[in-house]
């Protein structure tokens, strides 16, 4: 069912790519017909050309309609291809739908998530001991997450999202920090990016700080498991403390 359906929006977004074309031949084709069907052709008077822009208007209207709907029918596609795990087709349709769509913060999540899947699928098949494709879907996610960022500085999922990227990924914690810490100023309870900053903090030696992070989700938690795991790591920065 969900194969037939993202089939079906596939055909759907090619049907309107064809006839909302600026290009070529299809362009010149749309613009006779346009021309016999309002009887406008090469306006000269003031008159004409008011008229001329009178029937237009509701031409380019129709094209903005178009669009719009082409951009939410690649990131619907988009969905369909993440949820069936398709992540190179995701990755594509959410890049598509980032062209009708530029400032949706929304749209970029997704990119950086996708780019992210794709780099642990970037296998080495020509057995060269090469990484640069890995680190390319890498740094694609980087810069998919900072452009959500720049549009939303205060975007959850994508501090959360590229905190991870930092510490886990790209070996960088020290940058995850700033984020890490708007995260926690926007959503103070939410206890797993909690765990990332005390992570970083951990790794880039502010053992005081990681310290002050575990008490916290001690003392926020409501899950046994999460509050054990956070003694746990408290006790493990004591250590490493103290060994220091």
């Amino acid at each position: 069912m969900k194969n037939r359906y993202v089939a079906c929006v596939t055909s759907l977004i090619g049907i309107a790519l064809m006839f909302s074309s600026c290009g070529g031949t299809n362009a010149k084709t749309v613009k006779r017909m346009q021309q016999l069907e309002e009887g406008v052709s090469s306006p000269t008077t003031e008159a004409e050309l008011k008229e001329a822009i009178q029937k237009y208007q509701g031409r380019v209207e129709d094209m903005v309609l178009a669009n719009q709907q082409i951009g939410i029918w690649y990131k619907m596609l988009g969905s369909r291809y993440l949820d069936n795990k398709m992540y190179g087709e995701a990755l594509e349709a959410f890049r598509m739908a980032t062209t009708y769509y530029p400032a949706n913060q929304n749209l970029y999540y997704y990119v950086a998530v996708c780019a992210g899947y794709m780099a642990n699928q970037a296998l080495d098949y020509t057995a060269s001991g090469s990484t640069a494709q890995k680190f390319n879907y890498l740094k694609l996610a980087e810069s998919a997450y900072l452009e959500a960022l720049k549009i939303d500085s205060k975007y959850a999922r994508a501090l959360y999202g590229i905190g991870v990227l930092y510490i886990f990924e790209l070996d960088e914690p020290g940058k995850a920090i700033p984020y890490l810490e708007s995260l926690a100023n926007i959503e103070a309870r939410n206890v797993d990016g909690l765990f990332l900053l005390a992570n970083a903090y951990y790794q880039t030696f502010e053992f005081d700080k990681a310290m002050a992070v575990y008490d916290k989700i001690i003392a926020t938690t409501t899950s046994s498991e999460k509050k054990t795991q956070a003694e746990a790591n408290k006790r493990k920065v004591l250590e490493t403390a103290y060994e220091g």
